[in-house]
């Protein structure tokens, strides 16, 4: 199967969402769950510069939506959304829990898990038995409810012992996130915490269970090299390399030879390739549009990095730069910034890509400023000066 690069970004467009309008009226609980479960995964991210970054990817597809939506969706005993390891921590659609238990035996084996945590765990044992039994009897529980959790050592990776204890556990599958308070993971036993059905559900072989990921991990790719296939729930190299020619094989993935493509590709058999798409979208830095960036680059011709974790002396467009999607192109980069105190929406900068006209891209992007400032609760969009869209965009924004 042959297909050309504009193919290819109408493809992988279509995929993630972006083929039809948004919704008219406001999102149900239903519409906001099957977008969720068309991704696969939303990535979740501490980092609040804007709004946290699983409920952004939902407007750029949907437009203004309830985001507590999200939140009952991924709280409670009738609950389809949990949270786990599947691109970096992780929204995912409950049924996706089976799937994934192979990555829990794993970790608990001490395998797939980052280092740093698998040498605490196996100096602490005992003390993870303990917090595990303190779970199961009084939880749901932060880790700062703990009885004997300890201090945490400032922000970040500055982790108690109890959230090591927690984090370990989390892995291994023993716990999950019950809910969520002010951001902070709330954990619980899963015969608590989980539908009963999911629970029930016989555990797939890893072999089964890795075949259905990459089929998830296609289809919301459309169209995909084996690198972009692995990176989707971030599988084992060799893993993904005998699930890939298994569903060859067996007809669920089609090879194909995309322009421009160094590496051979593959596509779902269900694959959309519309003639036409009229997105308009702000991207998340952490959507799954975007995580791969030699991706990104290769099927839009667009560099990225997020500049939040670049030097200030480094940053070339701002500190929060998101995408801007129009039609089938990223057109554009905006440094966002939601002021909860002034309630603005502010725009310190917006850039062009090469070859883009300013002042075509200054009007899409102020509907779209005008519609996150609204959903975000803020009164007014205001347009710094910096970047050449910026400049445009200020003479259409009121």
């Amino acid at each position: 199967m042959k297909v050309s690069a504009e193919e290819a970004r109408r493809i992988a467009l279509a995929a993630q969402g972006f083929d039809g309008p948004r919704p008219s009226s406001p999102p149900s609980t239903r519409e906001v769950v099957q977008a969720i479960d068309r991704l696969g995964a939303v990535q979740i991210d501490s980092v609040n510069v804007l709004v946290r970054s699983h409920y952004l990817p939902l407007f750029s597809r949907l437009g203004p939506y309830d985001v507590s939506l999200i939140d009952r969706a991924a709280s409670g005993r009738g609950r389809r959304l949990f949270e786990y390891w599947g691109h970096e921590a992780s929204l995912l659609p409950v049924k996706l829990q089976p799937l994934l238990r192979w990555r829990m035996e794993r970790a608990a084996r001490g395998s797939g898990v980052y280092g740093g945590l698998v040498r605490w765990a196996r100096r602490h044992r005992p003390f993870i038995e303990t917090v595990f039994a303190e779970i199961r009897e009084r939880g749901p529980l932060a880790a700062s409810e703990l009885s004997n959790g300890g201090k945490s050592r400032g922000a970040w990776w500055g982790w108690s012992a109890g959230k090591h204890a927690l984090e370990w556990l989390f892995w291994a599958g023993r716990v999950t996130t019950a809910t969520r308070r002010r951001f902070e993971r709330v954990y619980d036993v899963p015969e608590r915490a989980l539908p009963s059905r999911v629970l029930a559900t016989p555990t797939p072989t890893d072999d089964v269970a890795q075949r259905s990921l990459v089929r998830i991990a296609a289809r919301a790719l459309g169209v995909a090299t084996a690198r972009d296939l692995r990176d989707y729930f971030r599988l084992d190299a060799a893993d993904t390399k005998r699930r890939i020619e298994e569903l060859v094989e067996a007809r669920l993935l089609v090879p194909a030879e995309v322009e421009g493509w160094r590496e051979p590709a593959y596509v779902d058999p269900r694959v959309r390739a519309p003639e036409q798409i009229t997105a308009r979208a702000l991207v998340s830095p952490f959507d799954s549009l975007i995580w791969a960036r030699e991706r990104t680059e290769r099927v839009f011709g667009f560099r990225y990095r997020i500049a939040l974790y670049t030097p200030a002396a480094e940053r070339t467009h701002g500190y929060y730069v998101l995408p801007f999607l129009l039609g089938d192109r990223l057109v554009a980069r905006v440094d966002l910034k939601a002021d909860r105190q002034d309630r603005v929406l502010r725009v310190p900068a917006a850039y062009a890509e090469d070859g883009v006209d300013p002042k075509m891209v200054a009007p899409a992007l102020a509907d779209e400023l005008a519609e996150m400032a609204g959903w975000l609760g803020l009164d007014k969009v205001a347009v710094a000066a910096r970047g050449d869209v910026a400049r445009a965009l200020r003479g259409v924004v009121r």
